[in-house]
């Protein structure tokens, strides 16, 4: 089952607003955060800059707060007062070390250091099963595991193939980041590369090619399956690469057989449409697919990172026109995704009854439309590397309007709702999201220095994945070029259309 599907499952009982025990920092209003340790190049307009660099190291500090120490177990949220952790997060965690460490966050010794724990203590978690002793089966990971023992969380939770998916991008992060000599970074090689290959793809696969969402004890392998553009394509480029468990081209086609239902017109934009912007992040967040093509996409004279890019202009497009007529909408302030949300109720809002939701997968395409003017600053953040150019302008207009409630001691948090509101106050999260944060913290550094992207192309296992998927050209082509910090040229605005 889906990251986000599972979550829409299993929030419910979870959607506490109250924040819970203290960071292992002290606490600290959002003005009183140290100011970036790293550099930046002032080059265009330095309040940006400024922005960015410091809405950066506080998503970072997110990561470095919030993970243990003991076990490299990343929780769902934070700071809360749930008991499990999740398994996407500690991916997402897992690349965001390599990131603090490159910009002089943290010292690369303690990146390493925990990223050794974390390696180390999942690859000696039991897999079996066992509805209760495991912490996954044939390599796949349970979506949340309990932040103690590391076993699954309760009997509701899957064996994900998404989650695991995600948790192994981060590993597979490490394994190429991590590429000195020393003892610490040899255990990180060779544990990541043993995490890697105890995956069983092939037993995830169904008859037609197609993966499946999960598994359970209880209930064998889930219904739903991975078809049609989402963010499950990482899953397969996974699979295809697994020198272990591959999965055939086939299971590729199986895919992409679905793409031309989902490709036309939305809000402006003729792409390959998938209504929350989570599904065009994340695979996204490592995989540079940039002049890159499948055999699908190359029918289509783009690349999959040109569809993204017009999948945010499409959400800006629809926030313009607001046709639900939702307070605060507009060219700079924008972003549908699954987030948090206001609560399942009704209000009357001057004279209209509207319905609002929890956690919910929000979004805007052909597939579908929710909205229920619940704006995730994850959503925009989270795109900066497709399209900086309408990302840099929603963020400062929503730090400068919401700042006081929306942006602290992490950045921004999970969500906001300015027409969801008590006397004069509006609806703004408590909490920040593992797998909201992640999005924004490795897009950011992909669009200044292209780190975690440049990183990945150093993986033989992304490299044999899209090959084996049959893309061709840019990057691909090309000796693979050395890591580099320096600050990269941002994406140049595109035309419409």
């Amino acid at each position: 089952m889906s990251v986000r599907r599972a979550r829409l499952r299993a929030s419910a009982a979870f959607m506490l607003l109250a924040c819970a025990p203290a960071p292992l920092f002290p606490a600290q209003a959002a003005q009183d955060a140290p100011p970036p340790s790293s550099t930046t190049a002032c080059s265009g307009n330095c309040s940006d800059a400024a922005l960015i660099d410091d809405l950066e190291q506080r998503t970072f500090r997110w990561f470095w707060d919030a993970s243990d120490p003991r076990t490299g177990l990343v929780p769902d949220r934070y700071p809360s007062p749930q008991t499990f952790a999740s398994v996407a997060s500690i991916g997402f965690g897992l690349t965001a070390y390599g990131i603090g460490a490159s910009r002089h966050y943290i010292t690369r010794e303690d990146a390493a250091d925990r990223t050794l724990v974390t390696l180390r203590y999942l690859s000696q978690l039991p897999q079996n099963d066992t509805p209760d002793d495991a912490a996954g089966f044939h390599g796949f990971f349970y979506h949340f595991l309990n932040n103690q023992t590391g076993l699954r969380f309760n009997h509701d939770i899957e064996l994900s193939s998404i989650d695991t998916a995600l948790l192994m991008q981060g590993v597979l992060f490490a394994q190429s980041f991590y590429d000195r000599d020393t003892s610490t970074e040899q255990q990180i090689r060779s544990l990541a590369d043993q995490l890697y290959r105890n995956v069983d793809w092939q037993w995830m696969r169904r008859p037609d090619n197609r993966l499946s969402m999960g598994w359970s004890p209880e209930h064998q392998f889930i219904a739903n399956y991975w078809e049609g553009y989402s963010e499950g394509m990482m899953v397969y480029i996974l699979g295809l690469a697994s020198p272990s468990s591959p999965l055939q081209a086939a299971s590729w086609q199986a895919w992409i057989s679905t793409n031309d239902k989902r490709w036309g017109d939305s809000n402006g934009q003729t792409f390959l449409n998938f209504a929350p912007l989570f599904g065009h992040q994340y695979s996204h967040a490592w995989i540079d697919f940039r002049g890159i093509q499948d055999e699908w996409v190359r029918t289509k004279n783009i690349d999959y990172f040109e569809n993204s890019r017009r999948a945010a202009y499409a959400q800006r497009a629809y926030a313009i026109a607001n046709p639900g007529k939702w307070q605060g909408y507009g060219a700079n302030v924008w972003g549908l995704t699954a987030s948090d949300g206001p609560g399942e109720t009704d209000r009357d809002v001057d004279g209209q009854k509207r319905h609002f939701l929890s956690y919910s997968a929000r979004g805007t395409g052909r597939d579908y439309t929710q909205d229920d003017g619940t704006i995730a600053p994850t959503a925009a953040a989270g795109s900066i590397a497709f399209a900086p150019e309408i990302v840099l302008p929603t963020l400062r207009n929503m730090k400068t309007l919401y700042g006081g409630q929306i942006y602290g001691r992490y950045g921004f948090v999970d969500a906001f709702n300015p027409t969801f509101k008590d006397g004069k106050s509006y609806w703004s999260d408590k909490e920040y999201v593992g797998i909201d944060q992640g999005p924004i913290l490795l897009m950011i550094e992909n669009w200044r220095s292209g780190l975690v992207w440049n990183v990945m192309k150093r993986s033989p296992y992304i490299r044999t994945g899209l090959e084996r998927a049959g893309f061709q050209g840019g990057w691909l082509e090309k000796t693979t070029p050395p890591v580099t910090h320096s600050q990269a040229t941002p994406v140049a605005a595109p035309s419409k259309g």
